[in-house]
């Protein structure tokens, strides 16, 4: 069984990005002559990339696809990205100067200030995710308007009319395939990479990717490469439960288990996706 009116839409934050191949496991060329993929490889790393920008090219995208009467396939990547597109939301303006003298700021905090400015806000956020924090309060700050009052975000699940399906492996398979991945990767010269990137510039945004991040930590300040691929593989990990996580708590995902290869769940995920009717695919 073949879909071959399904076209790719990546959610991933981080594939959007020229140069930043490696390290962020992009699909082939080969692999995208076969099935045409979306947003990847749209923005140059010196670029920032949110979920603003993503919504609106991902909105664009989907057009494109249901014009030539196919149907979209939201893969990945991001959790935000994917609630943000399926799910509507509001999504507040930017205030840079705001954004700029938040960043002279500690942490902690930034912390402290939200929790006084929009306690809400500040309960859904992790108290060590600056990136998240800057945003909300140059929101609050820049808008007037607390953060947490544009829709109910991601906590919320409402009626979609995306089909929404996930592939659940066990936790040592997982760990095992994020280990030899990231030896892949660096085989394949993830190093030479992020010293390439680091010479061209790099955004804020794109600084802070899942392996660049570490190895920057070598590039530019010479910490030593068995200390930052270390850090690599527990980020990893973390991540990856936290994305387990994060996707349990949607009702509306249905779940498919493998025991080794998320291939073995192909043929019952075809199945699944024929018998929707909904024309738009997650």
């Amino acid at each position: 069984m073949a879909l071959e009116d399904i076209e790719i839409i990546s959610a991933d934050s981080m594939q959007v990005y020229r140069g930043m191949d490696v390290g962020t496991a992009k699909p082939s060329l080969a692999d995208r002559s076969l099935v045409r993929h979306h947003l990847i490889d749209v923005a140059e790393p010196s670029e920032d990339w949110d979920v603003t920008r993503f919504v609106a090219a991902a909105n664009s995208a989907i057009s494109q696809v249901e014009a030539r009467g196919h149907r979209p396939l939201l893969v990945g990547g991001t959790g935000l990205y994917v609630h943000a597109l399926i799910d509507g939301f509001e999504i507040p303006g930017r205030w840079p100067e705001v954004a700029a003298r938040l960043e002279e700021s500690s942490t902690n905090e930034l912390y402290r200030r939200l929790s006084e400015l929009d306690p809400g806000a500040a309960r859904k956020i992790d108290p060590g995710n600056r990136r998240r924090l800057v945003r909300a309060l140059e929101v609050v700050i820049g808008s007037g308007r607390q953060f947490s009052s544009y829709g109910p975000g991601v906590g919320a699940f409402p009626p979609t009319e995306w089909s929404l399906a996930g592939v659940w492996l066990p936790r040592a398979v997982v760990d095992e395939r994020a280990a030899r991945r990231l030896e892949k990767m660096l085989q394949e010269g993830l190093v030479d990479e992020v010293r390439a990137l680091a010479q061209r510039g790099l955004s804020r945004t794109a600084r802070q990717a899942l392996g660049y991040k570490e190895i920057l930590e070598h590039v530019e300040a010479g910490v030593a490469l068995d200390e930052v691929v270390d850090k690599i593989r527990r980020r990893t990990l973390r991540f990856a439960r936290r994305q387990r996580m994060w996707w349990r708590r949607d009702p509306r995902v249905r779940w498919f288990g493998a025991v080794l290869d998320p291939i073995e769940i192909l043929p019952a995920l075809l199945v699944y996706w024929c018998n929707e009717q909904s024309c738009r695919t997650g």
